[in-house]
């Protein structure tokens, strides 16, 4: 059987018997011309390895592989493995399904092993529960894939990109954008999915940016964000007090009667290199 020939992910869903599970934060997109819009938003995937989590019943998952990758594929939801093996058949080897949970799987490993030398990108619909923690695992973790394109809540995408002095700006912008370039490419209505979330969606593409910090400035930049965000209201010689309050401001340039919401990333990450 080929991708093409494979049932309709709904024909699918009803033949296992499958509907989401509210306690995992599942939320299916089973129109394929909205997976295939993500899959070409991740860029090229021709020969790349390609790290999805929670595929589900695999709609991303064949939009994927439609565009030429090799997926390996997350799932901690042992319902959807016969029917995510029923693709990985129609995949001509180049899906790998590993039942496991994302938050706790080595992925530069798997990657390594089954996947070897293939350039990476991580395109995922994150379950809504865990999408904040797995992207600050795959930021400040020792995969470097070369982008990812993941679904978030939309007001967990405005945070991610926000700038300077908007309402959204904080400790997740900061620690994103200070490895990353951050933009949403595509919003998504609540209607899209199965069953409809109470709120929309969008996708945000992060690439690497040219020079990553290292991971000693990216240790102090958590401290010195989850001060600061930690009292956001705050004057930075109160709310950074802990770690040297008005010295530590001084000594990096920034004005101590900032708030955090006034700081720029590479304010920031000057903030966290004085630390």
């Amino acid at each position: 059987m080929t991708l093409q020939a494979l049932p309709p992910l709904r024909d699918q869903l009803e033949a296992h018997g499958l509907t989401a599970r509210k306690s995992f934060g599942q939320h299916f997109l089973l129109d394929l011309n909205v997976t295939r819009k993500i899959a070409r938003l991740a860029g090229p995937l021709d020969g790349c390895a390609v790290l999805e989590a929670g595929p589900g019943p695999g709609g991303l998952t064949r939009a994927l592989l439609e565009a030429g990758a090799s997926v390996v594929a997350i799932e901690k939801d042992d319902r959807f493995l016969p029917l995510l093996a029923e693709v990985a058949a129609a995949a001509d080897g180049r899906l790998t399904v590993v039942g496991a949970d994302a938050l706790a799987s080595d992925d530069a490993a798997l990657l390594a092993a089954l996947a070897p030398g293939l350039p990476c990108r991580i395109v995922s619909n994150l379950p809504y529960n865990v999408g904040t923690v797995l992207l600050i695992k795959w930021l400040l973790g020792p995969l470097r894939p070369q982008a990812m394109a993941l679904m978030f809540q939309k007001e967990v995408a405005q945070r991610i990109v926000a700038g300077v002095r908007d309402d959204a700006y904080g400790r997740l912008a900061v620690i994103a954008q200070a490895i990353c370039a951050a933009q949403i490419v595509m919003d998504l209505p609540a209607r899209a999915f199965t069953p409809p979330p109470k709120v929309d969606s969008a996708v945000v593409l992060l690439t690497p940016l040219p020079e990553r910090p290292s991971d000693r400035l990216l240790s102090a930049l958590e401290k010195v964000t989850g001060a600061a965000f930690g009292q956001r209201r705050k004057m930075l010689r109160s709310s950074l007090k802990p770690l040297g309050g008005e010295g530590l401001c001084v000594r990096a340039g920034i004005n101590p009667e900032a708030r955090a919401e006034e700081i720029s990333v590479e304010g920031f990450l000057t903030l966290a290199a004085m630390l």
